[in-house]
């Protein structure tokens, strides 16, 4: 005992705090800000979004809830039912917390009784979920005497550091607690959620268990409850389960979780993106509020490490699927680009709360990308189609879902829409932001008087912006007002990305009809201190120039490509509007025009330039087509017309674009199979990868089927004369699933009969290498390549070639 409670002081001495600071803490951030509750939005931009989310979102998550078990995981662990665990995996408690939250957001803007009574019904499944010390874990409660599952651990919290989510699911209830007392008003969530960190308090920390969560978010969660309740012993074990990450004796360290080392000392962005997020975040809330410098030197670290070399110009985050996180600096494919929509709205959550403890707006630049071309993606226009991660290429893999096994992404982006108007305004004092053009109304406080400002923005379209203060009498206060990054000629903070053509025009600003020449502070805001009155109007026009821009060298994915945008928007070209693109070449002197099409996605902005198309011949020469029109369209639209070609970074030379295949046999021939994911387009491509585990080459698999034959068949048009037949293998070890077969051989068709080819050459299978075999020629219509998967793995294809 008397060691662990040194352990707890020095923990508190090295982070900058002792114990007398615990109870003179803040409740709030430096910067406060103004919540969803108060700021009415009023635009025809995201007010539809939030609506479409209200409509049709939220409702399809609690179907869809109701429908694989999650719901019935609380009335069968409270006995109003009989049954075993109904979900897949022991995290699902989570979604249905993350539906409560988006949905009492959602009834503020949207009052809904039907909706709230269901919201109702659900914390009572909870409250009677719960066991009477507190504990709140389906999964354990149903199958204390059965089948646990083999994440949870024979004891409470035994696997808390590894995959039990014990501490994650409540976490994301503590938030729902916090987002249903604050839009409602009432303590029914709330009440289940103390009593639940009453017991979490009591488990965890010196001298206790010690031990911290696999996946962070409960520190997050706790830190709400702090803010509402003022109870600082939730704050201090937030702060234990941050400090105990990385601790000598204290779990298994890994960087997939960022438990490798103290979280003070970490300067790189590791590991699982969306638990990196959720970890900066909660570190961003303890240093905001108790000033801890340590924390403050760590997350800014970690903050450049991510913004200069690892950040997407999508605003995502997290480059690989293999552990969907972070790579190596400046590793960012396209094809292959994970960039989970939840780790989106980590990235935001992250960037608002160095906004509130720093006041600097590059934060907010972050912020914006990220919601307009990564957050946004992640749901359909319609409402009722999702994507998990968000590539920025395709060649027609990828297609959104009705739902997801691991449904994580798409109440995150039900719970993100309804309180987003909670980033767009905050508050030190009588310093007044506005962070967001986007058309709304909110009220301040200053020195005892009421002070409204309401937005009229055509944001993200145009940049007109008219800001007008009502007031009853003169208020002293000083309106600050973001200035984006697009604006000052700065995609990013930082030098990863550029814009490669200069502004033509320059932001224009009025106060009351006179031009001002105000220049941005070094935080990035342009102010105006003053005594306001009734009627004084603000008046901003941003340059909504079309942007040219370039990555540094260093990322290789990118060289001889450039990517467009408008405003804060990302575009792409599509196959929808463009027929191929992957092949396409962007002409040498290539002009932009924009125009806004009010037919297309209930009216967007699209932008229009000319290109050329790449194929090979039958000499494999590359040949360029004559320029044609291209059509470009807001990149988080994308896959909202169905699957197809897709690229955000745009060719500018040959050696950058992916030409049309030659006319081969096996381009020419008709592909079928014996089941398997992926295209099986990819294979006849004529795209050599780069070695056997190269992901960002399209490749085609049977994942994840283990130990059988499967086949691969090409049909001719008419009969083709074969004597060889070569495959380059797909093996993602050693993370992966799939590996290179055991034996594989060809097949040709014969009087409708598969005859084994005679073959002159061994049926070797290479690595990082093509397995060929030479044959007797053989005349046929049809030729099946039959794969022996191991006992342990599937098997996949990148590339096939017949000759």
């Amino acid at each position: 005992m008397k060691v662990k409670l040194l352990l707890l002081s020095s923990l508190l001495l090295i982070n900058g705090l002792c114990w007398a600071q615990w109870k003179t803490l803040n409740r709030d951030y430096p910067i406060t800000p103004i919540p969803f509750l108060s700021v009415r939005i009023t635009d025809n931009f995201w007010s539809n979004k939030i609506k479409t989310n209200h409509e049709i979102t939220i409702p399809i998550a609690i179907a869809q809830s109701d429908e694989t078990g999650r719901i019935d995981n609380f009335k069968i662990a409270g006995g109003l039912q009989e049954g075993s665990f109904c979900s897949i995996y022991p995290f699902d408690d989570s979604d249905v917390y993350k539906i409560i939250e988006a949905a009492s957001y959602s009834i503020q803007t949207f009052p809904d009784e039907k909706m709230e009574k269901t919201i109702d019904s659900l914390i009572y499944f909870i409250s009677v979920a719960q066991e009477e010390d507190g504990y709140l874990y389906t999964n354990r409660t149903i199958e204390q005497n059965g089948d646990l599952h083999p994440w949870a651990g024979e004891d409470r919290w035994q696997l808390v550091n590894e995959l039990s989510h014990e501490l994650y699911n409540v976490g994301h209830m503590y938030e729902a607690a916090a987002a249903h007392y604050t839009a409602t008003g009432k303590r029914t969530l709330l009440d289940i959620a103390i009593k639940n960190a009453d017991l979490i308090v009591k488990t965890f920390g010196p001298g206790k268990t010690e031990n911290y969560p696999g996946h962070q978010e409960i520190e997050i969660g706790l830190v709400k409850l702090y803010r509402i309740t003022g109870k600082t012993e939730y704050l201090e074990t937030a702060k234990f389960f941050l400090d105990a990450r990385g601790r000598e004796g204290v779990g298994k360290p890994d960087k997939y979780n960022q438990s490798h080392i103290p979280v003070v000392d970490q300067t790189e962005a590791v590991g699982h993106s969306v638990r990196a997020t959720y970890m900066w975040t909660a570190m961003a809330d303890v240093a905001a509020i108790a000033g801890n410098k340590d924390y403050i030197k760590a997350i800014n670290t970690v903050w450049h490490d991510v913004v200069d070399t690892k950040y997407y110009i999508n605003g995502g985050i997290g480059s690989t699927s293999s552990h969907e996180g972070f790579g190596p600096p400046f590793d960012l494919p396209n094809m292959t680009a994970y960039n989970e929509t939840c780790a989106g709205v980590g990235n935001a959550m992250w960037n608002h709360r160095m906004f509130l403890m720093t006041g600097e707006a590059k934060y907010m630049d972050v912020l914006e990308r990220t919601m307009y071309n990564n957050i946004l993606t992640g749901v359909s226009y319609s409402g009722d189609r999702f994507f998990y991660p968000n590539p920025l290429s395709s060649f027609g893999q990828y297609e959104r879902s009705a739902w997801f096994g691991c449904a994580c992404c798409p109440p995150n982006v039900a719970r993100f829409l309804p309180s987003m108007p909670g980033y767009i305004y905050a508050q030190d004092e009588s310093d007044i932001y506005v962070n967001l053009f986007i058309s709304s109304a909110t009220s301040f406080t200053v020195n005892g008087a009421e002070l409204q400002v309401s937005q009229q923005s055509g944001m993200p379209w145009a940049g007109d912006v008219k800001v007008k203060i009502e007031t009853h009498k003169p208020i002293a206060a000083n309106l600050k007002f973001r200035i984006p990054g697009w604006v000052m000629n700065r995609p990013v903070p930082g030098e990863l990305y550029h814009y490669k053509n200069e502004p033509k025009e320059m932001i224009k600003i009025k106060l009351n009809g006179e031009i001002q020449n105000i220049q941005p502070d070094n935080k990035g805001y342009v102010s105006f201190n003053r005594s306001w009155e009734s009627g004084d109007l603000i008046e901003i026009v941003l340059p909504m120039e079309v942007k040219i821009v370039s990555a540094r060298k260093e990322v290789t994915e990118d060289l001889d490509k450039v990517a467009i945008e408008r405003g804060p928007v990302l575009y792409c070209a599509e196959e929808s509007d463009n027929g191929t693109v992957l092949n396409i070449v962007l002409d040498e002197n290539a002009e932009f025009t924009s125009e806004f099409n009010p037919d297309l996605f209930g009216g967007i902005v699209t932008i229009k330039t000319t290109a050329r198309k790449a194929r090979r011949n039958k000499n494999n020469d590359i040949i360029l087509s004559d320029s044609k029109p291209l059509k470009l369209v807001p990149y988080h639209l994308w896959s909202n017309r169905g699957p197809g070609e897709m690229r955000v970074w745009l060719p500018t030379s040959i050696s950058a674009t992916k030409p049309l295949p030659a006319p081969s046999i096996a381009y020419s021939s008709t592909l079928t199979s014996s089941g398997g994911s992926g295209m099986l387009s990819s294979m006849t491509d004529q795209e050599k990868p780069g070695s056997s585990g190269d992901q960002s080459n399209p490749y085609f698999h049977w994942w994840p089927k283990k130990g059988t034959w499967e086949w691969v068949q090409f049909d001719f048009s008419e009969k083709e004369k074969i004597s060889n037949v070569k495959v380059y293998w797909f093996d993602d070890r050693p993370h992966g699933g799939t590996r290179i077969p055991d034996t594989w051989e060809v097949v040709y068709k014969k009087d409708n009969n598969w005859i084994p080819v005679n073959s002159t050459s061994e049926y070797l299978v290479e690595n990082n290498a093509w397995s060929s075999i030479t044959l007797d020629p053989v005349e046929t219509n049809a030729i099946r390549i039959k794969v022996k998967l191991s006992k342990e793995y599937a098997a996949g294809i990148h590339e096939i070639v017949i000759q």
